[in-house]
């Protein structure tokens, strides 16, 4: 599979034209930005002899199970190490959690409490005791080889091409890369899934540009929450573009690109290119909790 351009064939006003870069086409499990944040690190470890990957998520993280789809693939044994306790007991009812233990992922829950602590060199030093000599990943995979890897989501092309650019912010790491590879005449506007605009200042310490801003008006309640009106939204767009959106990143950014287009904000001939970073993989998990609440479901044929 590769990454592709794919006009988003609505008419827009203005002469605006709208094109979503298909990178949740890279791999079956690997998708989107954790392919690209995991490349150069998987070679480090690697190049360092180290056999076995250790990281950190959530109960539907799409991290926890992209790095389990690489290990599997590339030879590595894998550790997640996952928050909440209260999980261990429910790994059949949690599709990500289940299919990255189907991949040979082991599993090291701690409470909510402990899980603050992951980055203390007293939880490493524990975590190292159990599991002994580890290639550590942080949560989400942002460190500077995946921003080295998201630098290579632009092509030469695309930094010709398009005015504008933009991507959904989890912790910064993608967005972060598609900066420093940016053409600084475009500009580029970050999603944040996130309340607070403290993502800004994270994302200072990786970018010397300018040419970007980032927006927390869509993030419809916070990181995993979702609205009724974003679930119908998601299912009104694959069935008008058979594109599918992740409810958790770019499903709130591309409702967020349609609103700024409709109300005016981008200038005339504008040429937006949003990336599509993956994460489909949450649509099972979100899809049940929703029916859980008697909602309406993302229509998402996955075959």
């Amino acid at each position: 599979m590769e990454s592709i351009n794919q006009k988003i064939q609505i008419t827009f006003p203005k002469g605006i034209e709208l094109y979503m870069k298909r990178d949740d086409l890279l791999h079956p499990i690997i998708s989107g930005n954790k392919f690209r944040k995991l490349k150069y690190n998987l070679e480090e470890a690697k190049r360092f002899g180290f056999t076995t990957l250790l990281t950190f998520g959530g109960a539907f993280s799409n991290h926890i199970l992209a790095v389990a789809g690489a290990g599997a693939e590339y030879g590595f044994t894998t550790i997640g190490v996952i928050r909440g306790e209260e999980l261990e007991s429910k790994i059949n009812e949690n599709p990500t959690l289940l299919k990255a233990q189907e991949l040979g992922m082991q599993f090291y829950f701690v409470s909510r409490t402990a899980y603050r602590d992951k980055e203390s060199l007293s939880f490493i030093a524990n975590l190292q005791k159990i599991f002994g000599s580890f290639y550590l990943l942080p949560e989400g995979g942002t460190n500077e080889l995946a921003i080295k890897g998201c630098e290579e989501i632009l092509t030469n092309e695309d930094k010709q091409f398009f005015t504008h650019i933009v991507s959904a912010v989890g912790t910064g790491g993608t967005f972060s890369g598609i900066i420093n590879s940016s053409n600084e005449k475009q500009q580029l506007i970050g999603f944040s899934s996130l309340k607070g605009a403290f993502l800004s200042d994270v994302i200072r310490n990786f970018v010397v540009k300018t040419n970007w801003d980032i927006n927390d008006d869509y993030h419809f309640g916070g990181y995993g929450k979702v609205t009724d009106e974003l679930i119908e939204f998601l299912n009104s767009f694959y069935n008008q573009t058979t594109i599918p959106l992740d409810p958790v990143y770019t499903g709130k950014m591309v409702f967020g690109v349609l609103d700024k287009i409709r109300n005016g904000y981008f200038p005339e001939n504008s040429k937006i290119l949003m990336i599509h970073t993956g994460g489909l993989q949450g649509i099972k998990g979100m899809n049940f909790a929703l029916r859980n609440k008697n909602k309406e479901i993302i229509n998402y044929d996955e075959n």
